[in-house]
């Protein structure tokens, strides 16, 4: 008898354990895990996710940094933190401010992508600005600099540097990370492993399925919320 009741115990107390697990991963925030895929893109969310959104981004696109900040009450703060979708950040480069961006908001890797990019968006009327002034004035002079100099010169200028340093990256990370060839290739691989379709940015695809024509977050909610009710 008492090896019977040592076992029934023993059965309450493994099926209380999925229970609790179940309870506890209902109730994560799933907007605070962020993930690194093998092609080096970012997953922001529950990769296990009914709804997998991917967002083509350039930090010097005012559309994207528009995007950002209208959708994330609802995006981030309720559909990515529920754990139903998911958004893969993949970079779309158009200059080399927006590489030296992309850098810098890797530069933390997972624990900091997240925050950097929306930092990055949050301030990028100042930042851009800065940019845009500093290469005019020495952009004859910054050619003639090595790629990993290049970087650095970009980043110093715009005030992209201190954003990182505002989020606890060290100034010998700063430096390494944008003086990375392999870092560089993988960011500039993804915008050439973009489909041609592709028609600007932000761009969209949900669970493999390109949003043609939609670039803002009043045209991706209806599309969102259809594929979940799917």
């Amino acid at each position: 008898m008492r090896l019977f009741l040592s076992l029934a115990a023993l059965g309450l107390s493994l099926s209380a354990v999925p229970a609790d697990a179940a309870q506890a991963r209902a109730k994560m925030d799933w907007s605070t895990h962020v993930t690194q895929t093998p092609a080096g893109t970012y997953v922001i969310g529950n990769p296990a996710a009914r709804v997998k959104l991917v967002e083509y981004v350039s930090y010097t696109c005012p559309h994207c940094a528009v995007f950002t900040t209208e959708s994330a009450p609802v995006l981030k703060g309720q559909m990515v933190r529920s754990g139903s979708t998911s958004i893969e950040i993949r970079h779309f480069i158009r200059d080399r401010l927006d590489l030296a961006a992309a850098l810098i908001a890797r530069c933390g890797g997972a624990g900091k992508f997240a925050r950097l990019t929306e930092t990055i968006f949050a301030q990028q009327r100042d930042w851009l600005k800065r940019g845009m002034e500093f290469d005019q004035a020495n952009a004859q002079r910054i050619g003639t600099y090595p790629p990993a100099a290049q970087m650095r010169a970009e980043a110093d200028g715009s005030g992209l540097t201190a954003i990182g340093k505002s989020a606890g990256l060290s100034d010998a990370q700063i430096t390494a990370c944008l003086s990375d060839r392999a870092a560089t290739d993988r960011i500039v691989a993804m915008t050439t492993a973009a489909p041609d379709s592709i028609e600007g940015t932000p761009g969209f695809s949900i669970n493999g399925k390109q949003a043609m024509g939609v670039f803002t977050w009043d045209k991706l909610q209806p599309l969102l919320r259809a594929s979940a009710a799917r």
